[in-house]
């Protein structure tokens, strides 16, 4: 199943992690993963605050992105990202948004980042493949 799919059809929970230039780690809840082609497998997107992840990503360009099937079994992905560049275009953002997601709050008048990452290796939530 290609990724695109996978993330389209899955339900879980998706951590993201980050590190500054000195090290220091960081974990986020982080929605599933946004791909702009669905022939493009090589690249995803995600919607960043302007927080400690957002502030890592600028300082260290890796990060690592774990997703978690709902269910009793472990089942899920794990990606190996590296961040290319970054959008702040409003309209753009607001476009992209999937409406279900909840929201903890909304931050009105604040930056969001639209953050492309290339996807430097894909691994199941246990094992390898």
């Amino acid at each position: 199943m290609k990724l695109t799919e996978y993330f389209e059809q899955a339900k879980g929970v998706g951590v993201l992690a980050t590190a500054d230039a000195k090290g220091k780690v960081n974990v986020a809840i982080f929605a599933r993963p946004h791909f702009l082609d669905e022939n493009d497998e090589g690249t995803c997107a995600f919607i960043m605050s302007d927080r400690a992840s957002h502030d890592n990503i600028r300082q260290n360009p890796s990060a690592a992105y774990l997703f978690i099937e709902g269910g009793e079994e472990y089942v899920g992905k794990r990606l190996s990202l590296t961040m290319i560049r970054e959008e702040t275009d409003p309209e753009k953002i607001k476009a992209i948004r999937r409406s279900n997601i909840p929201r903890i709050s909304e931050e009105e008048g604040k930056t969001k980042y639209f953050v492309h990452f290339r996807i430097d290796g894909v691994r199941p939530l246990i094992g390898v493949e």
